[in-house]
């Protein structure tokens, strides 16, 4: 043999096989390129609307009680005590926006790495009272992209019949997300059906909630009232690019309750653009219709992203 020929081992060690993911790491990846939109990044309380609603009425009661004083005197005592009261809900309104913010910029810290995410939780834990809700719904949007039922228990410690409607719904709306990734659909609806989808008045907080409902109302048997929802609300609409995989997912969903199945196919090629890895919602979720899966499946095999025998053994 030549002196420069090399051993027949060191000519294939560089063609090693790569390593395949395990299905845990690829679960994880999932849940991260689905998982919803930051709660806390944007509060359910519009600040400019609400302050100038409560001066629209705190001026109209003012004008009232000028007219009725030189009848009585007790209108303008009235309207004094409203203002203060008006002041003072103002205060807390203002301290509840700028808590909100200040969530949000930790969450999107928190976002870039693992150390980020558990130096977050360690502020939440620190800096927040115990029964703090907005700093319990910021701590579930990090323990979701670990552990979904941890992140669960966290916004089932919300005493909801506490809370104003806007921030209740919100935490329902949450924990009807999670019960859907865990394929709970029938939790998911109870807490769904509880929601006054309405009351919204920020458009992609409406955006959030018709995706989650609509994907609760397609997977149990309400499919055609769940398309109408979500046909307001285009996914494609750059301002809801931080929700599309969340409206496309539900779209797919309740397509395939209405029995469109073209739908729900274009629904699933929209994801499957996105990332194909998305389409694993479908082929390993629990309670996925058969059609659905299959045809997430066959997407999913076309794009590469997983081994066929992965696919077969999670199906």
């Amino acid at each position: 043999m030549p002196n420069d020929a090399k051993p027949q081992g060191a000519l294939d060690a560089p063609k090693k096989k790569k390593k395949k993911r395990s299905m845990a790491v690829m679960q994880r990846e999932l849940r991260d390129l689905s998982a919803p939109s930051s709660a806390a990044e944007k509060p359910p309380v519009d600040l400019k609307k609400v302050l100038f609603r409560v001066g629209l009425i705190v001026g109209a009661v003012w004008l009232v009680a000028f007219v009725a004083l030189r009848w009585t005197i007790v209108p303008v005592i009235v309207a004094g005590a409203l203002t203060i009261f008006a002041i003072a809900a103002g205060v807390w309104v203002v301290r509840y926006v700028k808590k909100s913010r200040a969530l949000g910029a930790l969450l999107r810290s928190a976002s870039l790495t693992e150390e980020g995410r558990q130096d977050a939780l360690k502020q939440l834990e620190t800096q927040f009272k115990k029964g703090d809700v907005q700093a319990a719904i910021a701590r579930s949007q990090l323990e979701m992209q670990q552990d979904p039922k941890k992140a669960l228990a966290t916004l089932e410690s919300i005493d909801l019949g506490r809370q104003i409607t806007p921030m209740a719904d919100q935490v329902r709306c949450l924990r009807a997300s999670l019960h859907l990734q865990l394929g709970e659909v029938q939790e998911a609806r109870l807490l769904i059906d509880k929601i006054e989808l309405g009351k919204q008045q920020e458009p992609k907080t409406r955006a959030m909630f018709a995706a989650v409902a609509g994907e609760a109302w397609g997977r149990t048997g309400q499919g055609k009232k769940a398309v109408e929802l979500l046909d307001v609300f285009n996914p494609d609409d750059p301002d809801f690019a931080e929700m599309r995989v969340q409206m496309w997912r539900a779209r797919a969903f309740a397509c395939t309750g209405a029995g469109d199945m073209k739908g729900a196919s274009r629904a699933l090629k929209k994801l499957f653009e996105m990332s194909p890895q998305l389409l694993g919602m479908f082929v390993g979720g629990k309670r996925v219709h058969p059609l659905l899966q299959q045809e997430a499946k066959q997407l999913f095999l076309r794009s590469g992203a997983v081994p066929r025998k992965m696919v077969r053994q999670k199906m």
